[in-house]
C-alpha cells in the first residue's frame, strides 16, 4: 500500500472526511453542498507509479452531482502528487458521463503537486495537474501560514492556507483557498471573488470499521469498472485497479 503520511495531506485507508457548506453562482444562485472524501484500500497504477485510491461523492441539495476517484502518491521526500481523476457527473440522479477524466501520461495530461513536502511562504506557485484536453490547470500558492480556524470538527491552530487557481479560466472564475491543519489535512474551503464561490467546512472524521473499509472498496472498485466503459478513450487506458489492504484492513500493512 503506498504510504502518504505528509503532515498536511494524510491519506490513510479507512479514513472518511465529510465537508459540507454552499455554493453562490452569480447564475444558479446558492446551494448547500456536501462532499464526502473517503481514503480507501485500493490502488491503481497510474502513469507507472502505484498510486492511492481516494473517493469522493459530492451533493447539491441533497443529490448526487459527482462521484469521483482521484490518484495519490507519495515521494520519499514527502510530496504528494495528484495522477489524475475519474468524475463521474449525475443530472436528475443518472449517470451523464465523465467529460473531465484526466490521467497522467495520456493524452498530454501530466501529474503535479497535491502538498507540498514543506510549504513555505514566499516560495513559487505549483502546478497541481496539467490535462490540456479539458481545460485543466490548477495551480497552488502558499498564501499564509499559522492561520486560527474553528470548524464543527474542531479548533485548529497552526494552519497552512493555500491560494487555488486555473490561469485558463480567467479572473471570472476567481481564486479558491484551501485550509489545511497539521495532522488532519483540509478543514476549510473559501473563495476569493469569482463567479462561482464555494464554501466549505470540516464537519465530521470517521475512522471506518474493516467491514464499512470493504464495501467502500467494493463500491469503489465497481466505479473504476465502470470507467472502462463510461471513458473508453482515457480511462480505459489505465490498468484496473487493486484492493491493496491485507491483514491490517486499515492499510498498515500490504
Amino acid at each position: 500500500m503506498p504510504k502518504i503520511n505528509n503532515k498536511w495531506f494524510p491519506l490513510k485507508p479507512g479514513m472518511q472526511y465529510l465537508t459540507r457548506g454552499t455554493v453562490k453562482d452569480a447564475v444558479e444562485g446558492t446551494s448547500t453542498r456536501t462532499v464526502l472524501h473517503t481514503v480507501t484500500g485500493l490502488t491503481k497504477l497510474v502513469d507507472g507509479v502505484k498510486t492511492l485510491v481516494m473517493w469522493d461523492r459530492d451533493y447539491s441539495n441533497g443529490e448526487l452531482v459527482e462521484s469521483e476517484l482521484a490518484f495519490f502518491a507519495q515521494t520519499r521526500a514527502g510530496t504528494v502528487w495528484l495522477f489524475g481523476e475519474y468524475p463521474e457527473e449525475y443530472e436528475n440522479g443518472k449517470l451523464a458521463g465523465a467529460p473531465s477524466t484526466f490521467i497522467s501520461g495520456i493524452d498530454k495530461a501530466q501529474a503535479g503537486i497535491a502538498m507540498q513536502a514543506e510549504p513555505k511562504l514566499n516560495t513559487p506557485a505549483y502546478v497541481q495537474a496539467y490535462a490540456p484536453t479539458v481545460d485543466f490547470l490548477d495551480c497552488g500558492d502558499v498564501f499564509r501560514t499559522n492561520r486560527r480556524v474553528s470548524v464543527p470538527a474542531g479548533s485548529y491552530t497552526g494552519v497552512l492556507e493555500i491560494d487555488e487557481f486555473n490561469p485558463l479560466e480567467g479572473a471570472s472564475a476567481g481564486n479558491q483557498r484551501k485550509f489545511y491543519a497539521a495532522g488532519t489535512g483540509l478543514v476549510k474551503v473559501t473563495a476569493a471573488g469569482g463567479n462561482s464561490q464555494e464554501f466549505l467546512d470540516l464537519i465530521k472524521i470517521t475512522k471506518l470499521t474493516c467491514a464499512q473499509l470493504n464495501r467502500v472498496n467494493n463500491q469503489a472498485l465497481k466505479l473504476d469498472r465502470r470507467g472502462y466503459r463510461v471513458s473508453p478513450d482515457v480511462y480505459a487506458k489505465t490498468p484496473r485497479a487493486h484492493r491493496a489492504v491485507s491483514r491490517d484492513c486499515h492499510g498498515h500493512d500490504s
